[in-house]
């Protein structure tokens, strides 16, 4: 079958990609650090190695960078004219022939349904999974960060953040929900990776070069 070119993700979608990628790993690492010390400072009587700080500062600095990112796709999800076939992919979302069929391909029971939306329906529902798992990992992580910084963007945000805390049952609470909320993420890392490396072999459409390039090559109809 000849194949077409097709423009699919623009470059500001591309780049918000690997920026959380690379926001998330070193996210990953960072916490694991935080929550279980895994290295220790040289011996030294002098109180200079603040080591534990050092990572809780690379671990907010990725935190503010994963939350940029994220607020920047969120604003080319519902406003970048490259970016309407994520929009489209809501009514493909919304239709049961679609998953169906869909579920039917990942099982190598029947070919892949055409879509007019970028996701196909288990792909859209993960990525709303992500966003909104996202979204409870930043509001605990801000949480968080206003108890240990008191000024500046710490003390603006400290009233906002405050009733969500009480409504969460308090500080241990939020802890333990923003460890849970990054659990789900490495799992949705896993599967992700996963899934887009047996869309790319099965369907042999370009489906992960087009996160590098920009472009798929579906069969042309």
């Amino acid at each position: 079958m000849k194949r077409v070119a097709e423009y699919e993700f623009s470059i500001g979608y591309r780049a918000s990609h690997w920026i959380r990628f690379f926001a998330i790993f070193i996210l990953i690492i960072s916490g694991l650090y935080l929550a279980y010390v895994f290295q220790a400072p040289v011996v030294s009587d002098e109180p200079v190695l603040f080591l534990h700080a050092k990572w809780r500062f690379v671990h907010i600095v990725a935190g503010f960078v994963m939350i940029a990112a994220i607020i920047f796709k969120t604003y080319l999800f519902f406003f970048d004219p490259l970016s309407k076939k994520e929009l489209v992919s809501i009514k493909d979302a919304l239709n049961p022939k679609i998953w169906i069929a869909q579920i039917k391909y990942y099982l190598f029971l029947g070919e892949h349904p055409h879509m007019k939306g970028v996701y196909n329906p288990l792909q859209f529902a993960s990525y709303l999974m992500f966003y909104i798992v996202a979204f409870f990992i930043i509001l605990t992580g801000l949480i968080l960060y206003v108890h240990v910084y008191h000024e500046g963007l710490g003390g603006l945000l400290y009233p906002i953040c405050r009733p969500f805390e009480v409504l969460m049952g308090g500080l241990a609470n939020v802890r333990v929900i923003h460890h849970i909320c990054m659990d789900i993420i490495i799992i949705f890392v896993v599967a992700h990776v996963y899934m887009a490396v047996f869309n790319a072999v099965k369907g042999k459409n370009g489906g992960m070069d087009a996160v590098i390039s920009g472009y798929k090559f579906p069969e042309e109809h």
